[in-house]
C-alpha cells in the first residue's frame, strides 16, 4: 500500500514547487496505526511511504535541510512521520518502505552534480539507518530542469547506499535492479508478462520511449534478469488527497488486482491519506469491500477435490460434481523460472471438450475471466514452455458479481 502524504496534501496539488512554507504542514490528528492496521486488515503486507516527494518537504526532522516537519507546526515541529509509520508497522506486522523522490525542487544545490547527490545520499542514509528494517526502497527517474542544467543521479551510488545499509531491501525503480515498474499507471500489467526482463532495454530509470514501456509491460522470456513487475495505481484520481476526489469501490479494486497480481504482477495501490492526517472512511469502506471480494470469489477453490490426470503438457482435472465458474486461476512454480509461454484451457460441459480460454503467460498467478460456465471436466495444456513447465494449481473460482451482471445484461 502506497501512503503518498507532504506539502501537496494542503495545497491541493500533485506536484510542489519546493517553496511551499513549511507552516502549511499540520496534520493534527495523524493516525499511523490507522494506515498500518487497515493494510494489514486489507491484506497488504508493505506500506511504502512518501518521506520525500517532488517539492523537497522531508517527513521527517532531517538534518540535511531545513525543509522539513521540524519547521512545521505539527507535533510542535518535534514530529517525525516515517518514525510514526515506522513504530506503527512494527505494532500491527507490516513492512515499511520508502519512497525518497531524487528530484528535489527545494534543495539549492539541485543540478550542481556531485553536491546535490551527496545532500540525496545522505537523506537515504539517514532513512536507511533509523528506521529499523525497510522492506522496500522506492525510486521513480523524475528529472527536473534548473538553472544549472539536469541532474544525472548517481545510480551506482544510490543503489550501492542501499545495498550496504539494507541488504534485504527490495529496490524498486523502472530499470530495477529488483523489481521493475509495469510501464503504466492504469493498473494493468500486460497480459503477456514475464518477470525476466533484458536490462539493455532499460538501462536507466527514467526513460520513457515506446519500446522501453513496451519491455517493462511484458517483460522477455529470454531476459538475463529476474525483475518482476509492480503495478502502482491509486485508488483516487490523485496520487495526493484532494477533497473533491472519491475513491474506486471494492468493485474495481478486485478487477485492478485481477489485472495486476492476476498477470504475474504485484500490486502497489495507493491510499492517500487526508489533511488530518488519516485514510478517509470511503477509502476504508472500499479497502474492506476489497479485502472481503478477494475472500469471496478467491478464498476457496471449487475445484477442490478434483481428480488430477497428467499426460506430458496436458493436465486434465475431473471434479466431484460439476461447478459453475467464470474465474480460472493458474499458477506456475517460478522458484524455478517462469518458462510457459503459451496455454490452451478447454472445458467438457457436458457434451465433449470444448475452447475455454488462452493464453501466453502464467507466472506466480494467471487469473482468466471466463463466461459463467458449467464444468465437468478442465483441461490445461500447455503449447510452449522455454524450459521445464511446472504447473502447481490449476483452480476454478465464482464472482457472483459477474453472474448478476451477466444475467442483467442478457435480460436487458
Amino acid at each position: 500500500m502506497f501512503v503518498h502524504l507532504g506539502m501537496n496534501t494542503f495545497t491541493d496539488r500533485e506536484w510542489g514547487e519546493g517553496t511551499e512554507d513549511p507552516a502549511l504542514f499540520d496534520p493534527q490528528g495523524l493516525d499511523a496505526h490507522q494506515w498500518a492496521r487497515t493494510a494489514r486488515e486489507a491484506g497488504f503486507g508493505t506500506i511504502v511511504l512518501t518521506a520525500k516527494h517532488h517539492d523537497g518537504f522531508c517527513l521527517w526532522p532531517s538534518d540535511t535541510t531545513g525543509h522539513t516537519v521540524a519547521a512545521s507546526p505539527w507535533r510542535g515541529g518535534a514530529g517525525d512521520v516515517v518514525r510514526e509509520a515506522a513504530d506503527a508497522c512494527a505494532a500491527e506486522g507490516v513492512r515499511l518502505g520508502v519512497y525518497c523522490s531524487p528530484w528535489d525542487r527545494n534543495a539549492p544545490s539541485y543540478g550542481s552534480g556531485r553536491a546535490y547527490d551527496d545532500l540525496y545520499l545522505a537523506q537515504l542514509t539517514e532513512l536507511l539507518t533509523g528506521y529499523g528494517d525497510i522492506a522496500e526502497v522506492w525510486f521513480d527517474g523524475a528529472v527536473g530542469e534548473t538553472a544549472r542544467g539536469r541532474q544525472a543521479y548517481d545510480w551506482t551510488r544510490i543503489f550501492g547506499t542501499v545495498r550496504q545499509l539494507q541488504p534485504e531491501a527490495v529496490i524498486f525503480s523502472d530499470a530495477g535492479p529488483d523489481v521493475r515498474w509495469v510501464g503504466n499507471e492504469d493498473g494493468a500489467a500486460g497480459a503477456t508478462c514475464w518477470s525476466s526482463i533484458d536490462p539493455a532495454r532499460v538501462p536507466t530509470p527514467g526513460r520513457s520511449d515506446p519500446w522501453t514501456l513496451d519491455s517493462l509491460r511484458h517483460g522477455d522470456p529470454e531476459g538475463s534478469v529476474w525483475r518482476p513487475a509492480e503495478t502502482d495505481v491509486s485508488i483516487r484520481p490523485g496520487w495526493f488527497w484532494h477533497p473533491d476526489e472519491q475513491p474506486l469501490d471494492g468493485a474495481a479494486l478486485l478487477e485492478l488486482y485481477l489485472t495486476s497480481v492476476g498477470r504475474n504482477s504485484k500490486l502497489l495501490l495507493n491510499v492517500p491519506p487526508n489533511r488530518d492526517g488519516r485514510l478517509e472512511d470511503a477509502d476504508l469502506a472500499a479497502l474492506h469491500a476489497f479485502a472481503a471480494l478477494r475472500e469471496e470469489v478467491l478464498g476457496s477453490d471449487l475445484l477442490a477435490g478434483s481428480t488430477i490426470e497428467a499426460d506430458g503438457h496436458t493436465l486434465t482435472i475431473t471434479p466431484p460434481a460439476p461447478v459453475r465458474t467464470n474465474l480460472i486461476t493458474v499458477r506456475e512454480d517460478v522458484e524455478e523460472g517462469q518458462h510457459i509461454a503459451a496455454f490452451r484451457l478447454q472445458v467438457d460441459a457436458g457434451a465433449g471438450w470444448q475452447p475455454l480460454a488462452s493464453g501466453t503467460t502464467i507466472g506466480h498467478l494467471r487469473a482468466l475471466q471466463i463466461p459463467p460456465t458449467t464444468v465437468h471436466r478442465l483441461r490445461l495444456l500447455l503449447d510452449l514452455a522455454y524450459g521445464p513447465a511446472r504447473v502447481t494449481h490449476l483452480g476454478a473460482h465464482l464472482d457472483r458479481r459477474g453472474e448478476h451482471r451477466r444475467r442483467a445484461d442478457s435480460h436487458d
